[in-house]
């Protein structure tokens, strides 16, 4: 297993908790594609994410990336081994965890100061509080002048702006998070990458992050986890030796950005060509 070790990467605060926000316990995960077919999507994968951490995963299309987030929300069992969340096994879906995914999961016919509120009102939130905590979040995300628009007037980015202030403002302890930004362009994407560090860092909770970029997976990780082709298992982890703050526009240029990228795409290459 090929591993980078540095005093600069994800280290948990003295005196913590030292249960893992998230633990995967040799997951194997089967299921029956629409064929009729036995699929092996995961086989004899661990992995674990300590309170705070920011984790991204790659690996080759269709390895099984999303297959872990889904199995973390409990929308999925594994076939073998456990998968455990805050100490707790996984039963069916928990609170404590936001999701933002690759399509915009937004109400569109709710005007974006109503989609943020959904999530504190559904919770049993007061109308009042939960009004003004989405103007609050409006501003957060630089939305304060667009909360009466509806999601069909907003740019790409301001949209996955409103998808990320629907989440936060439900203060999750875990976010999961399955290739949000794919769809945007490079300028815009960057802005979000920085606004999601932001957001995170401000917030506390940890991240696991699926993408197919590498340098996205580099510049916002404190720890990424190489997948093999399907049926994929951990290849490789390695801990990004870079220090936060991060710029997103700045960071990729860095040395040490250039030097583990190399080191990973040489790891990654090789499942990609199998795929």
């Amino acid at each position: 297993m090929n591993q980078l070790t540095s005093s600069t990467a994800f280290m948990r605060p003295a005196g913590a908790d030292a249960t893992p926000a998230i633990e995967m316990r040799n997951v194997t995960c089967r299921f029956v594609s629409p064929d009729g077919r036995l699929t092996l999507a995961l086989r004899d994968f661990s992995m674990s994410v300590a309170k705070g951490e920011f984790v991204a995963i790659v690996g080759p299309t269709g390895c099984g990336k999303s297959t872990t987030l889904n199995m973390i929300t409990g929308l999925l069992k594994p076939t073998v081994g456990e998968v455990r969340v805050m100490g707790d096994l996984v039963d069916g879906i928990d609170p404590r965890i936001g999701f933002v995914f690759q399509s915009d999961a937004v109400f569109p016919w709710r005007s974006v100061l109503h989609n943020i509120a959904a999530g504190p009102l559904f919770r049993g939130m007061e109308k009042d509080k939960a009004y003004a905590l989405a103007e609050e979040w409006l501003r957060r995300v630089g939305l304060d002048k667009f909360g009466s628009h509806y999601p069909h007037q907003l740019s790409g980015g301001m949209r996955k702006r409103v998808a990320l202030a629907q989440t936060f403002i439900n203060s999750p302890q875990i976010l999961l998070m399955d290739e949000p930004f794919s769809a945007l362009d490079m300028q815009t994407r960057t802005l979000m990458q920085d606004e999601l560090l932001q957001l995170w860092s401000s917030q506390g909770g940890c991240v696991v992050f699926v993408t197919h970029d590498l340098e996205e997976a580099i510049a916002l990780a404190d720890t990424v986890y190489v997948l093999t082709a399907r049926p994929a298992t951990l290849k490789s982890t390695y801990a990004i030796d870079l220090p936060r703050p991060r710029v997103m526009a700045e960071v990729r240029y860095e040395p040490a950005f250039i030097d583990i990228s190399r080191k990973i795409w040489a790891d990654l290459r090789e499942e990609v060509h199998i795929n």
